[in-house]
């Protein structure tokens, strides 16, 4: 028990953090902002043991991601008014995809370049997608749950490979939730905060 706890412990208390933060989110709690501070610390370890070095990477992006998140969720409305769910404007898909692909080829450059990584291409494709679908959320688009049900797919089946168990059941679970998600998101922008106060 004692080396299974040691070989996965961080892992768990991961999984065990990542569900509060996911029951944050359905409910559009800027305190989601809170635990997605406290949950990539732990993560970062995680992922550098296993050998994911974008996953890693990106966790440190994920960590000042939540501080701006919960400051734009707190006083990026109007009049310095939390901000409301909304649709990502048409306009931004472009930037946002050009975003991605950038991204994504520096990232892939780097892990096939300078680590070793054995799979560099899903990695990369799994962080640069998380990074556009993280500037999403915080501007609280609906439509950041569709990237965040494909990045979790990608990475359950990634973590099964790389012999994360634990960390690959929480994707599993969190691609089913994230389309949950974007329901729940659609019935709060539909009562436009009337019956579900953020």
């Amino acid at each position: 028990m004692g080396a299974f706890l040691s070989a996965h412990g961080l892992e768990i208390a991961g999984v065990i953090l990542g569900l509060i933060y996911l029951v944050q989110e359905f409910r559009a709690s800027p305190a989601m902002w809170v635990t997605g501070i406290i949950m990539p610390c732990i993560s970062l370890f995680v992922y550098y043991r296993a050998g994911l070095y974008a996953d890693f990477g990106i966790d440190i992006y994920y960590i000042l991601a939540a501080v701006y998140g919960f400051i734009a969720w707190k006083r990026g409305g109007k009049d310095g008014k939390r901000l409301p769910i909304s649709h990502m404007p048409r306009r931004m898909i472009l930037p946002f995809t050009l975003l991605f692909v950038a991204v994504f080829a520096l990232i892939a450059f780097v892990l096939v370049r300078w680590t070793d990584s054995t799979v560099p291409v899903a990695d990369s494709f799994t962080t640069a997608l998380s990074i556009v679908a993280l500037l999403m959320l915080a501007r609280k688009w609906m439509e950041q749950w569709w990237l965040w049900a494909v990045v979790d797919a990608v990475s359950a089946a990634l973590y099964i490979y790389k012999g994360i168990p634990f960390y690959a059941g929480l994707y599993a679970l969190y691609t089913g939730l994230a389309l949950y998600g974007y329901f729940k998101w659609k019935n709060l922008y539909l009562y436009n905060d009337k019956k579900y106060p953020l």
